[in-house]
């Protein structure tokens, strides 16, 4: 019973540790571009996509659970290294070593067994080289692509970010699904002709 209510304390304060990332605010607006999103809002809506699209992935066998749990927790350790924006060159070399301390820091609240399982979850969303994990990156890549072609390219425009950059960024998709890419693709080309992307 010790034991029980030990790793009960370890979870309840792992669970009031990760509310932080309601306080995570991202460079994307919401799809009806009232505000910013915050990178709770980000991991639900990747966690739904998955669910929703899972029929698209380019492996019909991967594990729905593994990527929804790979989803709901990719972007925890971002309480302690902050948001880095997608076409920040410089800030995502430092947000690798960052977010990699704040996952060790933040998973370790929880019981040994759970510490390593969402750490292993996490190592495995970055690297990208499972089905599971080149489905989820895909999903990762292609909200935000949704949200700037439905705020006519707000963060694009405000950054200055161009066909070519996005377009280099979000081409993992297609390891994941190449159905979504060829989604993508049309997103890009019909935010060029709407003039919500700069065709350079």
């Amino acid at each position: 019973m010790i034991m029980n209510k030990k790793k009960l304390r370890k979870q309840i304060e792992f669970i009031e540790e990760i509310d932080k990332l309601k306080s995570i605010i991202r460079r994307t607006r919401l799809l009806d571009d009232s505000r910013y999103e915050n990178d709770a809002e980000h991991s639900w809506h990747l966690a739904m996509m998955a669910i929703v699209l899972s029929e698209h992935a380019n492996d019909k066998n991967i594990d729905l659970l593994k990527v929804i749990k790979m989803l709901l927790i990719h972007d925890i350790p971002e309480i302690d290294a902050g948001d880095t924006f997608l076409y920040d060159k410089d800030g995502r070399i430092d947000s690798v070593e960052n977010e990699k301390k704040g996952a060790e820091r933040i998973f370790s609240i929880l019981p040994s067994g759970m510490t390593e399982e969402l750490i292993g979850l996490w190592e495995e969303f970055e690297k990208k080289k499972t089905p599971e994990a080149k489905f989820a990156g895909a999903l990762d890549r292609l909200e935000p692509l949704l949200q700037n072609y439905n705020t006519g390219g707000h963060a694009w425009k405000k950054h200055g970010i161009v066909r070519s950059q996005v377009e280099k960024n979000n081409l993992t998709i297609v390891h994941g699904s190449q159905t979504l890419w060829d989604l993508a693709q049309s997103l890009i080309d019909e935010s060029v002709e709407k003039e919500y992307l700069e065709d350079s």
